[in-house]
This record gives C-alpha cells, sequence and structure tokens, in this order.
C-alpha cells in the first residue's frame, strides 16, 4: 500500500499554504533594499511584489547599460587588450 500512496503523493498537485506564501514574501521583503530601508516592518504582499518586479527590472536596465558600456569601451581598445578582456569575461 505505501507504494500507492507514494505515486499518488506525487501525482497530486501541490498545494502551497498561506504560511509559505507569507514566508516567501517576507524573505523577498528582506532582500529589496528600497523596502529593507524603510522604517516600517509591515508591508503588503502585493508591495513587496511590486518593488520586486520593479527592482528586476532597474536591474535589467543597469546590466543592459554596463554591457553597452564595456562594449563602447572593447570597441576603443587595441584588438590585443580587446581580446584579453573578452577572454576574462568568458570565464
Amino acid at each position: 500500500m505505501s507504494s500507492r500512496r507514494s505515486r499518488s503523493r506525487q501525482s497530486a498537485p501541490s498545494v502551497i499554504t498561506d504560511e509559505q506564501i507569507n514566508d516567501l514574501v517576507s524573505k523577498l521583503h528582506q532582500l529589496l533594499p528600497e523596502i529593507r530601508n524603510r522604517c516600517s516592518d509591515k508591508v503588503s504582499a502585493t508591495r513587496v511584489l511590486q518593488d520586486t518586479c520593479s527592482y528586476i527590472r532597474s536591474l535589467h536596465r543597469e546590466v543592459d547599460d554596463l554591457s553597452e558600456r564595456l562594449s563602447e569601451l572593447l570597441d576603443n581598445t587595441d584588438s590585443t587588450q580587446a581580446s584579453i578582456i573578452r577572454s576574462l569575461l568568458m570565464q
């Protein structure tokens, strides 16, 4: 019978509890610099998720900007130095 139980558990959809959701939102809350620096400990889950999305978007913009700056620097560097830098980036 135990094999049946384990099979039925594997095929059953996972259910996430409110407590697990609250725990995950709390962890996100601690990771986000904008929220972490605020005085209030009580922030809504909606606000945490909105701020998380905004923060991820800002990180993407920052990566894009840095990639563009690096490309410009590599274009203005002689080929030997550019090759060395590119090889370091690939590691």
